[in-house]
């Protein structure tokens, strides 16, 4: 301790030091006596006040900021339609990563001359053996080599093939896609594969404690039975062994044409993106063009709406041990809905969707995970016997479905249909203004928060070109959610 009080002026070199000096000092001098005792290199009351204005003032002789202007040049959609009928579409995207895919006009829907489950098949194959890329895994090989990731999905009405990576190589996914898309090899070992884990599929859905994907395919089913929307998303048990590598390639010969096709990229180059759409979707044609298969004509019919009921018995297993964990029985109750091209009523389902809103007894969190929407206020909260209550909407491009899925133990099950049909029944009445308002909230910020995602703003983008030919911008939707 000797030298704090050391005689000899002391130089403080660096703020740090005075301040540990300071530590010391301030018990015994003031300021002033510190600063001239030792010679500091910062005066010390400079260190213990800042003479900055109040928070409500701007800081002084600061710069004038300069803020980004919104062009509208940088988010507008580009969109060409080649002669063949294939439509390329395109947004502005900044990063190192683009996300590519292919969206085509097919799903199940579509299959009502073939054997059910022929695209649940084709989301098993896809990104297998190709034309250009004959070896096993080579495919995803070749994704990786530009740090990319691929993903397929098979849904009611469209396909969607997708890969996102390195912006440098949009040739060369754009060449995987092709291959991918209308260059498969599909062979016997690849149907007996995909034929098993479709098997192996169905018995753990029958054993799973949560049933969303099951009961989405039955109400659907129930909805519209026997036609298009109502077709099984789920190849049945007894279609497995009758489709083969002939009905699949049949199916896309005849579904993935041209004219049904939209190639979309997110942070490309629109005119690099045409041209390879150009060089590997036109110049190179479809390995099914050197087969002999059957012309079958599209199904362009209307869905039927027809309503009914389909019960299903699922062999859950009880929870082991002492969990406390009850196995539950589920219900979803829907109604024809609007289709997603309805200029009027379409945003006001979505708001009516928040509305209801719901989830689960256990994970209510808080105000922005849904607690003061009705499903919560009127059934969560008041029946302690129910697990979960959640409502959904469906849109497709000429009709919809708005259900409400409920779950609780088999005892229930009376009191549960009760208790959803009357909220179903309730549900335009006494509409308060909070609620509303806080609905159409919900829904502007989910709308927002889901387009930061570069994937999400791709499939957004080529579905609405399918479905209408263009693409609303994001602005033009928040602003009806405000007016409707």
């Amino acid at each position: 301790m000797a030298t704090a009080y050391c005689k000899t002026p002391v130089v403080m070199k660096s703020r740090l030091s005075s301040v540990s000096c300071l530590k010391y000092f301030s018990r015994k001098k003031s300021f002033k006596e510190l600063n001239t005792s030792c010679k500091f290199s910062t005066k010390i009351e400079n260190i213990c006040s800042f003479n900055q204005p109040p928070l409500t003032e701007t800081l002084p002789n600061l710069p004038n900021v300069i803020y980004s202007k919104h062009k509208l040049d940088n988010v507008k959609t580009n969109i060409t339609q080649l002669p063949c009928g294939i439509r390329v579409a395109s947004e502005v995207a900044y990063g190192e990563f683009c996300t590519v895919g292919v969206a085509i006009n097919s799903g199940c829907r579509y299959e009502v001359a073939y054997p059910s489950g022929v695209n649940h098949f084709l989301e098993k194959l896809a990104f297998s053996t190709t034309s250009n890329f004959p070896g096993n895994n080579e495919i995803l090989d070749e994704i990786e080599k530009y740090n990319g990731l691929c993903d397929a999905q098979c849904s009611r009405d469209v396909v969607l093939y997708a890969a996102s990576a390195n912006r440098k190589y949009v040739d060369n996914i754009i060449k995987v896609l092709a291959d991918v898309v209308l260059r498969p090899r599909i062979t016997e070992d690849e149907v007996m594969a995909a034929s098993k884990a479709i098997l192996f599929e169905h018995d753990t859905l029958m054993i799973r404690p949560e049933q969303d994907q099951l009961l989405e395919n039955l109400v659907h089913m129930a909805a519209f039975q026997q036609n298009t929307l109502g077709l099984s998303k789920l190849c049945p048990i007894e279609n497995v062994s009758q489709i083969n590598r002939q009905v699949l390639l049949t199916y896309l010969k005849n579904h993935y044409v041209p004219e049904r096709i939209v190639v979309g990229g997110v942070g490309v180059d629109h005119q690099q993106l045409v041209d390879s759409v150009q060089k590997y979707f036109v110049d190179e044609k479809p390995s099914w063009d050197n087969e002999k298969l059957d012309k079958i004509s599209i199904d362009t019919s209307i869905p039927q709406y027809t309503g009914g009921i389909i019960k299903e018995e699922c062999e859950i297993p009880g929870f082991p041990g002492p969990s406390g964990l009850a196995v539950l029985s589920h219900v979803m109750i829907g109604l024809e809905s609007v289709p997603l091209v309805s200029t009027n009523d379409f945003v006001p389902s979505c708001v009516l969707n928040l509305m209801m809103g719901g989830g689960g007894s256990f994970s209510a969190g808080g105000p922005g995970k849904g607690m003061y929407t009705r499903l919560y206020r009127n059934v969560l909260n008041r029946y302690g016997w129910l697990y979960s209550a959640t409502a959904y909407n469906h849109s497709y491009t000429d009709s919809g479905l708005f259900c409400i899925h409920a779950s609780a133990e088999p005892q229930y099950v009376r009191d549960m249909v009760k208790v959803i049909v009357y909220e179903i029944a309730n549900m335009a009445s006494n509409i308060q203004r909070e609620e509303l308002a806080r609905a159409k909230k919900q829904l502007q910020s989910l709308l927002l928060m889901n387009l930061e995602a570069r994937p999400i703003v791709f499939e957004d983008m080529v579905r609405q070109i399918l479905a209408c030919g263009y693409r609303k911008r994001p602005e033009e939707l928040l602003q009806e959610i405000v007016l409707r």
